[in-house]
């Protein structure tokens, strides 16, 4: 999405009001394009500011398919989640490499912070809602995002 200074502070108002009552969040930069990362700081001061202080978030470096175009390294990537406590990975929207893993990744830190009791599942305004309980394996083969990631090959820094 592009957009002009105006556009983007018209848009992180909107955005502001999903903040709560989130459980998590993606937190997503180009890895091709370096302004998208100089960004970050200025959008996780929203999440953190308009979120529960218990919301996981996820840093998502995407477009990992363009390592040829890259112009943010993965070290830096990892650098910025370390220092502000954000789980990281790389991912490519355009193969599915890495992409049902943000979630599901995302998803189980929520789950251990349930099981903590930092979040109140029977409260729907903490942004979780307990659906039918089912048994989930834990024995499943590789998802279809990580076929897509050997696709791809493993010098891609996605896998």
């Amino acid at each position: 999405m592009l957009m002009g200074k105006a556009g983007q502070e018209s848009f992180r108002s909107i955005t502001r009001s999903y903040y709560r009552g989130a459980a998590g969040a993606l937190l997503v930069y180009d890895i091709t394009r370096r302004e998208t990362f100089n960004h970050l700081t200025s959008w996780l001061e929203d999440a953190r500011q308009h979120s529960s202080s218990n919301m996981v978030i996820m840093l998502i470096g995407n477009k990992s398919d363009l390592e040829s175009r890259r112009d943010v390294k993965r070290e830096e990537g990892e650098a910025f989640a370390r220092e502000h406590g954000l789980i990281f990975m790389e991912t490519s929207a355009k193969t599915a490499c890495n992409v049902e893993e943000a979630f599901i990744n995302t998803a189980k830190e929520i789950y251990r912070k349930i099981q903590q009791g930092l979040f109140d599942v029977h409260n729907e305004a903490n942004g979780i809602k307990i659906g039918p309980q089912q048994s989930i394996s834990t024995s499943l083969g590789p998802s279809a995002s990580q076929q897509n990631c050997r696709d791809i090959g493993s010098d891609s820094g996605c896998c």
